[in-house]
């Protein structure tokens, strides 16, 4: 069942996890990951959020109001910074938010203001949270929040650029009133790429391509002819911000990034980055020819 209405779009990204999987191992590090992903879905959930899903270190929230949504971005930012856990394993959050109207459909959400939402969390730094002029323009004397213009930025599938706005949530309030151009629409923006290679091929995609299907039919883009990979086996997509794998096959897909465990997914998304490696239908052999191989660059 689908149901279109206006919502506020939270994205949250963990900064600082690739160190710490380097520092503290695989096993301790996703603990801790787990424990800053929660943390921030209790804050949501005081300020009348709902966790739609979580790609990787990031979650996706929603809440019924912009005030709601950028009081939580502003709690969780407050939240992470006086951990004591947090701060030692100089873990920080990135914040993305868009007020809009979406699909809410089978326990996801889709559109434009998700769209939005998630440039607005491309865009931001480390313990930074980045919303649409729009969405703030009404709320800016809403007590207890300060809001300064960073310009405007070009987001994908719209003709012209959206106004951009920093939520300062912390004590440094000198330049609040002053606009600060970070983010100009006549600057060229950095292509976004990922490359994969299959065996004497290699693609190119980016934000703008279409998806790319991998399965046995051979409508989709990477054909992969075995018994145990499905008809229509995965997609890769630019989603929300990120390169986005979705498995939609019988047996799985297994994941490695970096040098990660491996783990396995199944009718899930997961977030690609840095580089790695997917085998389709059964765990990593060596010796397999048919291993799809991704690296994420700029």
């Amino acid at each position: 069942m689908s149901e279109r209405k206006a919502a506020t779009i939270l994205f949250a990204d963990v900064s600082g996890s690739t160190k710490l999987f380097e520092t503290r191992g695989d096993v301790t590090a996703r603990a801790i990951i787990a424990g800053v992903l929660r943390t921030l879905l209790e804050i949501a959930q005081r300020h009348g959020g709902s966790l739609v899903k979580t790609i990787g270190d990031e979650i996706m929230c929603t809440f019924p109001g912009a005030v709601q949504g950028l009081f939580a971005a502003s709690d969780m930012q407050r939240r992470i910074k006086s951990d004591a856990q947090f701060v030692r394993d100089n873990l920080g959050i990135r914040i993305g938010l868009h007020h809009g109207e979406a699909l809410f459909e089978d326990g996801d959400v889709f559109g434009d203001a998700v769209n939005v939402a998630a440039r607005m969390a491309s865009i931001a730094r480390r313990d930074q949270i980045v919303a649409s002029a729009a969405m703030t323009s009404g709320v800016t004397q809403a007590a207890g929040l300060r809001i300064r213009s960073l310009g405007s930025a070009r987001v994908a599938g719209k003709a012209q650029p959206v106004g951009i706005a920093e939520v300062v949530w912390h004590d440094d309030l000198g330049n609040v009133t002053t606009v600060q151009r970070m983010v100009q629409s006549p600057e060229p923006v950095a292509r976004v790429r990922l490359l994969l290679r299959h065996r004497s091929q290699v693609f190119e995609i980016d934000e703008a391509s279409e998806a790319f299907t991998i399965g046995r039919d051979p409508t989709n883009v990477l054909v992969i002819e075995a018994d145990w990979v499905s008809r229509m086996h995965a997609v890769i997509e630019w989603k929300r911000g990120h390169f986005v794998l979705t498995d939609r096959s019988t047996n799985g897909s297994w994941l490695r990034i970096g040098e990660d465990d491996e783990q396995h997914v199944h009718r899930e998304d997961v977030h690609l980055r840095r580089s790695g490696l997917v085998s389709l239908g059964q765990a990593h052999d060596p010796t397999w020819a048919d291993t799809l191989y991704f690296q994420c660059g700029g």
